[in-house]
């Protein structure tokens, strides 16, 4: 049975509900990726998955919805 695993990233950029949609979408085709919750206010993506999730696949998918991680 595979350990779920639990990123948080802080994202720049995101402004609307179609900002939220787009980093949804992006981020849950990662492999591995089982969930993704986006709290617009903090500015704060939680991405939930079952054994280790590739942080680089994350932060491009992030990046090619069109926002940056913040560090």
């Amino acid at each position: 049975m595979a350990t779920t695993t639990t990123a948080v990233y802080t994202v720049d950029g995101m402004s609307c509900g179609h900002c939220v949609n787009s980093v949804t979408q992006e981020v849950g085709g990662v492999t591995g990726v089982t969930e993704v919750q986006v709290d617009l206010d903090a500015k704060r993506v939680t991405v939930i998955g079952e054994g280790p999730v590739d942080d680089a696949a994350v932060r491009a998918a992030i990046d090619e919805a069109g926002y940056e991680v913040r560090d």
